[in-house]
């Protein structure tokens, strides 16, 4: 029996954005100002700031998967809400949202999130399957430089390192720690996502170009993928590299360490 695709009927609103993510990036802009202006609690603006810009990427980072899937042949992403960037539609929203939120706060980390369900039956190309795939972390390297582009233009605080100290000459430094904290997140879910591990971007990436019998042998292990990779960082050496690689690109990208961890801290406003 073979299996004929069905026609399916992209809704008018397809490619309107949710009211639910237009809310996320006016609280994303609307705590940038109050950070910038340092409008009462400085460190909870700038708390609001990084998840908030974090959860607006998370958005973009799933909806990139959906819209590659769906120009490349699977409209049924239209009918499952995946092109109005609503976060509530995905999968997993625990996975997608909460738990990546969670490990941010706790962890300073970009950590990957769960995915949009992408029907397969309709993609009739390798290429494409892997485009698919690999269109959410370009997304994030995308967010990433656009997140770093006022220090590689020079807009950033002027850092000047004297010994063990750091001295920072701005006006608006705690915008700029929040800002170095977001970009940085951008920079360890890029990395993150682009690694060729079974359940990740960057295993499906590959996936599509395995042989049947290794496809299977890949499927069975990609539900632990995320779960060993999560150990693996807090628990072996392997976090070690993985900070040092994520350290070395964000310095490629105009950042500094001291700045990153600083508005990581700052974000923490429970805790200072």
């Amino acid at each position: 029996m073979t299996y004929e695709p069905v026609y399916t009927r992209t809704p008018r609103n397809a490619f309107v954005p949710s009211p639910v993510f237009v809310a996320i990036v006016a609280i994303f802009a609307v705590s940038g100002v109050m950070v910038w202006t340092k409008f009462g609690n400085v460190g909870f603006d700038a708390f609001l700031f990084v998840v908030s810009g974090w959860l607006v990427s998370l958005c973009l980072h799933e909806y990139a998967h959906a819209v590659a899937a769906y120009f490349s042949g699977d409209l049924t992403v239209a009918e499952r809400g995946y092109l109005r960037l609503n976060p509530l539609k995905y999968t997993s929203p625990l996975l997608s949202i909460v738990l990546p939120v969670v490990v941010v706060i706790l962890g300073g980390i970009g950590l990957p999130g769960g995915a949009v369900w992408i029907d397969h039956r309709y993609i009739n190309s390798k290429l494409k399957d892997s485009l698919i795939s690999a269109a959410g972390p370009l997304t994030n390297v995308i967010l990433a430089l656009v997140a770093a582009l006022p220090f590689l233009l020079g807009f950033g605080p002027e850092v000047v390192q004297t010994g063990f100290q750091t001295v920072v000459d701005t006006d608006h430094l705690e915008f700029w720690l929040a800002l170095s904290a977001l970009a940085f997140l951008q920079v360890t879910a890029s990395v993150l996502n682009l690694l060729p591990i079974p359940g990740l971007d960057g295993g499906s990436i590959l996936r599509p170009w395995l042989s049947p019998a290794y496809r299977r042998a890949w499927d069975t292990f990609a539900p632990f993928g995320f779960l060993l990779l999560f150990v693996a960082l807090w628990q072996t050496s392997l976090g070690t590299y993985f900070y040092s690689v994520v350290r070395w690109i964000s310095e490629l990208f105009g950042l500094n360490t001291d700045l990153i961890s600083n508005g990581l801290e700052l974000m923490r406003f429970w805790s200072s």
